[in-house]
């Protein structure tokens, strides 16, 4: 059995288009899915790479334009917006509550999706509370007692701590997948991920 550290923004848009492949690649395995949702902007700020907004407008327009509408088309997830208007709200109160549902032992794959989904499909605000009982709600989870907890130190501390080690294990974007220690960066690098599963690269981490 391996063990799949997912890191992720739970706003991020290729973690959303790659979600459903993700889901069908581990579901019915006995592979364990460690998911660490954590503050993209300071992981990659804190590995020294280029921040979104000092990107150059080519870049942008590539990477953040034409690679989502191939993809969408690809992998047929639909987006309704490149940029939902509540973007760049914070990421706490849908991570937090990501987080709780852990600690609570709840089945949290669902919740993750739908919280990418419904901000990229319906403009959603992952930093509203009424927005993530809506959310939560449609694939039958009860958000309150997740809202309840999200609010504490603990939980707070969680997030910040997967920030943290992101940064120390050098993770520079959303969604990074690590199978076994082996690192695979991008939605597009899941066909590697399900091989993997499988039979594992040769692969030596101390080099």
């Amino acid at each position: 059995m391996a063990a799949i550290e997912y890191f992720y923004a739970t706003h991020s848009v290729y973690a959303y288009l790659g979600a459903s492949t993700f889901s069908k690649i581990t579901s019915g395995s006995n592979h364990r899915i460690i998911h660490k949702p954590y503050n993209l902007t300071e992981a990659i700020i804190g590995v020294g790479s280029t921040n979104i907004g000092d990107r150059t407008e080519a870049h942008l327009n590539y990477f953040f334009r034409r690679e989502i509408e191939r993809w969408s088309e690809y992998r047929e997830v639909p987006i309704k917006t490149f940029l939902p208007k509540h973007h760049f709200n914070s990421l706490l109160p849908s991570s937090a509550m990501i987080i709780a549902g852990i600690k609570l032992g709840l089945e949290i794959d669902t919740l993750a999706h739908a919280m990418m989904k419904f901000h990229w499909l319906y403009d959603a605000d992952l930093a509203d509370k009424e927005t993530l009982k809506t959310i939560a709600n449609s694939v039958d989870i009860d958000p309150m007692p997740l809202l309840g907890l999200s609010e504490t130190e603990d939980i707070v501390k969680t997030f910040k701590a997967n920030t943290t080690e992101a940064i120390d294990r050098s993770i520079f974007g959303s969604p990074t997948y690590i199978v076994d220690g082996d690192m695979f960066y991008g939605q597009d690098r899941l066909e590697l991920v399900e091989r993997a599963l499988i039979k594992p690269f040769q692969y030596d981490a101390q080099k």
